[in-house]
C-alpha cells in the first residue's frame, strides 16, 4: 500500500509527464459545472451518443458487459451511470446479475435513466443514486463490480475515483472501465483529431443547443491519459492484473482491474 504522500507525488509527476508530452494535464481543466452541463444535453444525450460513434457506442458497452465476472448473483456499480445504457446493456447480456446501481450527479440524467428502466421493467434489479464518484454513499467491499463508460475523465480527481472504486469492491471484485482513447495509428489518428476537434463539436453544438458542452467533451479526451499511462493509475489505486483492450483503432479503450486484498488504502 502506498502512503498518502506518495500518492500525492505521484498523482504531480502523472501531471508533469501530461505537461512535457505536450498535453494539458486533465486535472487542469474545470469540471465542477459538468453536473449541470450534462443535465442540459440530456435530453439529446442518448440521441448524440448514436450519431457521434456511429452507434459503435452499443458494441462498446456490449464489450463492457462481457468482462464481468462470471459468478452468480452479482452486484455491481456503475458510475456516471447518465441515461443507463450502461446498466440496461449488463442486464441484457448478463444472467448472473442480482442487483444493479446507478450513480451519477446529475438528476436530469438519473430521470431519463429512471423512464428507460421502467420501458425495460428492469426496476426491480436497479437503484439508482444521486451522488459523487469522489465520496461514494456505500459501505466498503459490498460489489462485485464496479463499472464505469466514458465518465472516469470527467472526475475531478481521478486518483480518488479509482481509490473509492476499489474501496466499494469486495476482495476478488472486478472495477471496468470503458473510456475514450486516441489512436496510435498516425493515419487514423490524424483523421479522427479532425473529426474530433472540428467536426463533432460543431454537430454536438447543432444537436445538443450547447456549445459549451462539445468543446468540453474535445478538452478532456484529449488531456486524459489513455493506455499505459492510465493502467498505472489504476495499479497506484492498488488494482492488480490490471489490462487494457483498444477498440475501433483505439478510438476507446476498455481497461479492468481486480482488487485482490482486502486492507484499506491509506
Amino acid at each position: 500500500m502506498k502512503s498518502g504522500a506518495a500518492k500525492k507525488s505521484a498523482d504531480s509527476d502523472n501531471s508533469n509527464r501530461l505537461r512535457q508530452s505536450g498535453r494539458v494535464p486533465w486535472d487542469d481543466i474545470p469540471r465542477d459545472d459538468a453536473p449541470a452541463m450534462f443535465d442540459r444535453i440530456a435530453p439529446r444525450y442518448d440521441l448524440l451518443n448514436r450519431l457521434l460513434s456511429a452507434r459503435r457506442d452499443i458494441a462498446w458497452r456490449k464489450k463492457l458487459a462481457a468482462e464481468l465476472p462470471p459468478i452468480s448473483n452479482l452486484n455491481v456499480l456503475d458510475l456516471a451511470t447518465g441515461t443507463g445504457d450502461v446498466i440496461l446493456s449488463i442486464l441484457d447480456h448478463c444472467d448472473n446479475i442480482s442487483h444493479a446501481v446507478g450513480l451519477d450527479p446529475a438528476s436530469e440524467m438519473l430521470s431519463l435513466a429512471q423512464k428507460k428502466i421502467d420501458a425495460a421493467s428492469c426496476s426491480d434489479k436497479t437503484s439508482l443514486v444521486r451522488g459523487d464518484a469522489l465520496s461514494l454513499p456505500f459501505l466498503d467491499s459490498i460489489f462485485n463490480a464496479v463499472t464505469i463508460a466514458f465518465g472516469i475523465r470527467n472526475v475531478s480527481d481521478v486518483p480518488q475515483g479509482l481509490r473509492e472504486m476499489w474501496r466499494v469492491l469486495k476482495p476478488g471484485g472486478k472495477a471496468v472501465i470503458l473510456e475514450f482513447s486516441l489512436p496510435s495509428n498516425r493515419l487514423i489518428r490524424a483523421i479522427y483529431l479532425i473529426y474530433f476537434r472540428h467536426i463533432l463539436p460543431r454537430l454536438g453544438a447543432i444537436i445538443s443547443r450547447d456549445a459549451h458542452g462539445y468543446r468540453y467533451l474535445n478538452a478532456t479526451v484529449e488531456s486524459f491519459p489513455y493506455g499505459e499511462e492510465f493502467c498505472a493509475l489504476m495499479r497506484e489505486a492498488d488494482f492488480e492484473h490490471v489490462k487494457a483492450k483498444t477498440l475501433t483503432f483505439g478510438v476507446a479503450t476498455l481497461y479492468s482491474g481486480i482488487k485482490t486484498s482486502s486492507g484499506s488504502i491509506e
